[in-house]
């Protein structure tokens, strides 16, 4: 009696162990075996208004997981449906169901690169930002726009835009408008740092004027070695309160920025950014400019030039010269090149 009791016992253990053994299996098979098959690292971004439904979509298309089961399991006993977090996650080759809900879960978000490009206009760079942050473009302009928010850091509507520095850096995607620019400020701080500063000061101008040149110079020419050289022309002509006529403010002027030829017509357009009526620098930059454009300004060659003219090979650099005469003779040679390409706006 006793042996069969105890084969029982035994067989009722043995039993236990391997449904115990099926449901470790189970868990694990799951919860932790490799279920998401990307064929590279994927991402999810999850904004303000996702449901837990519209997750699972995301994640099941996006990871392309062998079994979805688990990640229902974790999302009915977390309650996820309730504590939603934002953010932009990764799902990479091979990784489990645990692991990619526990991220969501926790937030534990990966950053994304922000690219500041060099634009001409706020929209347009409202636009860019919104394109790729979960902030939407018209908070940013309320931001910019709102007096209380340019009194603090100093700027104007006109001079907005120097207060980006072109370049990209890492941030959450789902930053706040504010964050964002706090973000915008510290890095315009780290970019002015003692020694450009320092250069500004020397050439009796702010951070806001260089910067407002120096979209010039860069519209002027995208030859970096000549940027210098540009700069050190319409440096010349403001210590001597000679017009700008800077071509590319008479296009940000009339925000027609296709134009190839300006016309005697165009060069009348009354508008403060007319440097051809007005004398010194437009009320702000015409395009954000680029850390090599401010530098070329800051580093400005120093030359007894005055006038310049676009070279008549089309090769995106100009002709130089100290006296009107010979700047008409290069301007002769370049309209000539312009008509014989039919160019005439």
């Amino acid at each position: 009696m006793k042996k069969k009791t105890r084969r029982i016992l035994f067989g009722g253990l043995i039993t236990l162990f391997l449904i115990g053994v099926a449901c470790a299996g189970t868990f694990y098979y799951y919860l932790f075996y490799p279920q998401f098959h990307p064929q590279k690292t994927t991402y999810i971004y999850i904004d303000r208004d996702d449901t837990a439904d519209s997750i699972y979509n995301k994640v099941k298309k996006q990871g392309q997981p062998k079994s979805f089961a688990g990640f229902l399991w974790m999302s009915e006993w977390r309650d996820y449906g309730s504590n939603i977090h934002t953010g932009r996650y990764a799902i990479r080759p091979g990784e489990n169901v645990y692991h990619v809900f526990s991220r969501m879960y926790r937030k534990y978000q990966e950053p994304t690169n922000l690219t500041i490009g060099s634009v001409r206009t706020l929209d347009k760079l409202a636009r860019n930002i919104g394109q790729q942050l979960m902030i939407d473009s018209t908070e940013i302009i309320t931001v910019m726009n709102n007096p209380l928010f340019q009194k603090e850091i100093g700027y104007n509507q006109e001079t907005m835009l120097g207060l980006f520095i072109p370049e990209t850096f890492q941030v959450y995607w789902d930053m706040s408008v504010d964050d964002l620019f706090t973000r915008i400020k510290k890095e315009h701080e780290n970019f002015w740092n003692k020694e450009r500063l320092a250069k500004a000061e020397a050439i009796g101008m702010t951070p806001e004027e260089i910067c407002t040149l120096a979209s010039i110079v860069e519209e002027e020419t995208n030859n970096n070695q000549e940027k210098p050289m540009v700069a050190g022309l319409y440096i010349n002509r403001l210590q001597t309160n000679m017009p700008l006529q800077a071509d590319p403010t008479i296009k940000f002027a009339i925000q027609n920025f296709n134009l190839r030829r300006i016309t005697n017509e165009l060069l009348n357009v009354n508008s403060p950014y007319n440097t051809y009526l007005n004398t010194g620098l437009p009320p702000g930059p015409i395009r954000i400019p680029s850390p090599i454009g401010i530098d070329a300004v800051l580093n400005y060659t120093k030359h007894n030039y005055i006038y310049m003219c676009a070279k008549e090979d089309f090769s995106g650099t100009h002709n130089f010269a100290s006296n009107y005469a010979d700047h008409m003779k290069n301007a002769r040679k370049y309209w000539k090149a312009l008509n014989e390409r039919k160019i005439f706006r």
